[in-house]
């Protein structure tokens, strides 16, 4: 049997590799009916914010050659009703709970983390840097390593747990900000986000999204993301966290072979519900196939 265990930071310790991307899974419960949560690394839950944010207008979702493009604009009820109802429902799902962490100022960003840090059952916030779907901040901090370091160091002076930050790969050099994010007290990196994209319906001359452009995701951006994780896995000491495009093992055993630690799974869980523990066990018959004990022995062998 192969160790699929995978360790992200202190105290942030995985059965398995696979987790369970932010915006696509809930805040797991809405998949249980499907999988066993307990048997998928961890989940990343919806974006959260200070205050509760309605989200953009319909429509919002289109769909793309080998892709889908999203503007949802982080649609949460904010922070309080996350720590007073949500945390109740999901603080015993037997899997590490991440919570994706965005806002419009580094003084809102720090202000979530310090509401959740008191919640014991929550293993680690994902600090979202990297959202094209909203006006304000998102992916404005994530675009310079300035950006990066300002919000990477006022949500560490605000929550001990660990934190990861999700780098933008809308930008011409992310090895630079991966680096930033890392000076500043990033316990580890997950990317990439979507990519800015758009899509036109030319019967009715109108984009097909209510803002115009949208996140780009799904196996179209793949061959990007694995290229922008080998890069930033050999720049920095902590570990990276490799997502985009993941239909199955394969595609989430070229991230770890790029040098991702662990891998998210998002809009594959919109075609197949079940697709996180596909994922898992996927991977494990390869290794089992071809010998290999640990995920380190493959991890950046690239």
């Amino acid at each position: 049997m192969t160790n699929l265990k995978v360790t992200i930071a202190p105290g942030l310790d995985l059965r398995n590799p696979v987790i369970a991307a932010s915006g696509t899974f809930g805040y797991g419960p809405e998949y249980a009916d499907f999988v066993d949560l307990s048997q998928i690394g961890g989940i990343v839950v919806k974006g959260t914010t200070l205050e509760p944010r309605q989200g953009n207008a319909y429509p919002r979702i289109a769909e793309t050659p080998s892709g889908m493009l999203n503007a949802v604009g982080l649609q949460n009820p904010g922070i309080d009703v996350f720590v007073n109802q949500t945390y109740r429902v999901i603080k015993d799902i037997d899997t590490a709970k991440i919570v994706n962490v965005s806002g419009s100022t580094p003084e809102s960003y720090a202000e979530v983390c310090r509401r959740l840090a008191p919640l014991d059952q929550i293993a680690a916030v994902e600090i979202n840097i990297s959202c094209p779907n909203v006006r304000q901040g998102g992916m404005a901090f994530g675009t310079t390593p300035e950006g990066a370091s300002i919000i990477t160091k006022a949500v560490r002076e605000s929550y001990n747990g660990p934190v990861i930050v999700k780098l933008s790969p809308n930008v011409t050099d992310i090895v630079s900000i991966a680096q930033a994010a890392e000076e500043a007290g990033a316990d580890a990196l997950s990317l990439t986000n979507t990519f800015l994209g758009m899509a036109i319906d030319v019967e009715r001359r109108k984009p097909l999204l209510s803002t115009v452009t949208g996140g780009l995701s799904g196996p179209c951006i793949r061959p990007i993301a694995v290229r922008m994780v080998w890069q930033v896995a050999k720049a920095v000491k902590v570990p990276v966290i490799g997502l985009g495009g993941i239909m199955d093992g394969r595609d989430a055993l070229e991230f770890i072979m790029a040098g991702a630690t662990a891998v998210q799974v998002g809009t594959a869980n919109f075609i197949d519900p079940a697709a996180t523990v596909r994922i898992v066990g996927e991977i494990e018959e390869f290794c089992a196939r071809q010998g290999v004990k640990e995920l380190s022995e493959i991890r950046g062998i690239i």
